[in-house]
């Protein structure tokens, strides 16, 4: 994922924008609209707790018979899923990879590409966002 407001700037540019507001890159990881948005078509609301991604893991996965909303949809998951462990795992921090693709950095130093994650739930429920946040929040 590309993420527009950092263009092509290099890694080290990407962690001085970190760097200078990391609650403001945060907030922006965290809007995840159309994940919000079909989540709440079906009456789940994301408050960034580990019970939200338990229920969208019970949601009926509709989107995987439209081509054109998997994408982003794969995107607003990870980032989802980011959003809930930078908020409640002590330590864990965006970080962003050359090309700008966001990623989790935990407090021991283990990256977790979540944009990845959420690309493989929202294709196939697998492994569940539940599930990865468990596995995360015991490192």
């Amino acid at each position: 994922m590309n993420i527009p407001f950092l263009g092509s700037k290099r890694k080290k540019d990407a962690e001085a924008t970190l760097a200078a507001d990391p609650e403001g890159v945060a907030e922006l990881l965290s809007e995840c609209e159309l994940l919000r948005s079909l989540a709440a078509q079906e009456g789940v609301r994301l408050d960034d707790t580990v019970s939200a991604l338990e229920a969208l893991d019970q949601l009926l996965p509709r989107w995987r018979d439209d081509e054109e909303i998997l994408p982003f949809l794969g995107n607003d998951a990870g980032l989802y899923l980011g959003t809930v462990i930078v908020r409640t795992v002590p330590g864990a921090a965006w970080q962003v990879w050359p090309g700008g693709r966001p990623v989790v950095r935990l407090a021991s130093g283990r990256e977790f590409d979540v944009v990845t994650a959420g690309h493989e739930w929202a294709a196939s429920g697998v492994p569940e966002l539940s599930q990865l946040y468990g596995e995360v929040a015991e490192t």
